[in-house]
């Protein structure tokens, strides 16, 4: 097995971008886009206001989420608050890596910390999950494809990054 060291046992909070005390409703000039699903997990009030919504544990649930989170994207959009509006795209996306995730691996876990970090054998997850995963793939791209977002996303980078 390939011996891997996740990123996440290098992570430095005082240089990640994303702060939990900030709120980034009365301080969206401090949201960066970031890379993939970058400050999902940090960024309120929308961690509280989406997440409670994210789930993929089979395409049923998977459906109903990816439509709550949707409505939620839509939302942000006809109030112009860019940031609700990447991170509820943020959390699609998530739903479709989480899902995929324990698609390819059982109980969701790639690495093994007792033997160094060793990365456990794919193909051994749950096949209901790559169900989850499309259906969480097809909204992640249609909120992405999103026209007003899209030019949303791009003066944003520009103006704050």
């Amino acid at each position: 097995m390939k011996k891997d060291t996740p990123s996440y046992l290098n992570f430095n909070a005082e240089s990640y971008e994303w702060k939990p005390d900030i709120d980034y409703r009365e301080h969206p000039e401090q949201y960066r886009v970031g890379k993939g699903e970058q400050g999902v997990l940090i960024c309120e009030p929308y961690k509280s206001e989406i997440g409670p919504y994210w789930r993929f544990k089979n395409e049923e649930i998977a459906s109903e989420s990816s439509e709550k989170i949707f409505g939620l994207f839509m939302n942000y959009m006809e109030k112009n608050d860019f940031v609700g509006a990447d991170l509820s795209r943020k959390y699609l996306q998530m739903g479709f890596t989480r899902a995929r995730r324990y698609f390819n691996y059982k109980g969701g876990k790639k690495y093994d910390p007792s033997k160094g970090y060793e990365q456990l054998e794919r193909g051994t997850g749950d096949p209901e999950k790559a169900k989850s995963a499309a259906v969480f793939y097809k909204k992640w791209k249609e909120a992405e494809a999103f026209p007003k977002y899209r030019k949303m996303k791009a003066d944003w980078k520009k103006q704050y990054g």
